[in-house]
């Protein structure tokens, strides 16, 4: 019993992460001799399972889309509010999946004026922050967003 108590510990204390040989040399470190074949034996009984956060494959652009000019052409100097907006998306590991961050800033107070969180990358997504921007800022006319 007290067996299957440390099994537990030991796979909690990894994240979930450890496996059958990793828990048998742990425990073994421990004073516990175990093969990492009765380990996973007593991991199935505990319902136990070994799971690795997997990297992230996030598409990069490597060329300018083709009808969309860049306007910007880095020139980041604004001069007043609401003349140019910037956009971005991130990842972000939420605890048992991956979930994406969009934020809109606007580039002369270079603060975030908008943001939406999603389990998808889409243009939906992206839609929500300009929204909550747009809302925010009172509507304007004419800015543009500059995102990659």
């Amino acid at each position: 019993m007290q067996l299957r108590v440390d099994i537990k510990k030991f796979h909690t204390l990894s994240g979930g992460s450890a496996g059958a040989r990793s828990i048998a040399n742990m425990l073994t470190n421990e004073g516990y001799p175990l093969s990492r074949y009765r380990a996973g034996t007593l991991m199935t009984e505990l319902t136990l399972v070994s799971f690795k956060i997997l990297k992230h494959n996030y598409k990069k652009a490597n060329k300018e889309h083709v009808a969309i000019p860049n306007i910007l052409e880095r020139q980041f100097a604004v001069v007043e509010p609401n003349i140019c907006w910037c956009g971005d998306v991130t990842y972000i590991w939420t605890g048992s999946r991956w979930s994406y961050l969009v934020i809109v800033l606007d580039l002369f107070g270079r603060k975030v004026i908008g943001w939406a969180l999603s389990n998808s990358p889409n243009s939906e997504l992206t839609m929500q922050a300009l929204m909550m921007a747009y809302e925010s800022r009172g509507k304007p006319k004419g800015v543009i967003f500059h995102s990659d």
